[in-house]
């Protein structure tokens, strides 16, 4: 990437240690407010963001199955949580 180039910009880090995104990647990306982003250092010293998706609904459509019996997650997970060695 180039100085310039249009995957560029520089912002500024102001005192509550908040940065804005600028316009053309908030359009390019889709963002809006209360999106959440995700940091990483790399050993390189650059500093990456991601664009956290979450995909709500995306089981909505899936029919439930009977499996002929009742189960209570919670208690199965417990129990699972003490057999692990």
């Amino acid at each position: 990437m180039t100085v310039g180039d249009s995957n560029d910009a520089e912002t500024i880090l102001d005192e509550r240690y908040a940065v804005t995104v600028p316009a053309k990647f908030r359009e390019r990306l889709d963002l809006e407010p209360g999106n959440r982003l995700r940091w990483t250092v790399t050993n390189d010293g650059r500093l990456l963001g991601e664009i956290v998706r979450e995909r709500y609904g995306v089981a909505e459509e899936l029919d439930p199955i009977d499996i002929e019996e009742e189960t209570d997650a919670v208690v199965d997970t417990e129990e699972l949580a003490y057999e692990v060695d």
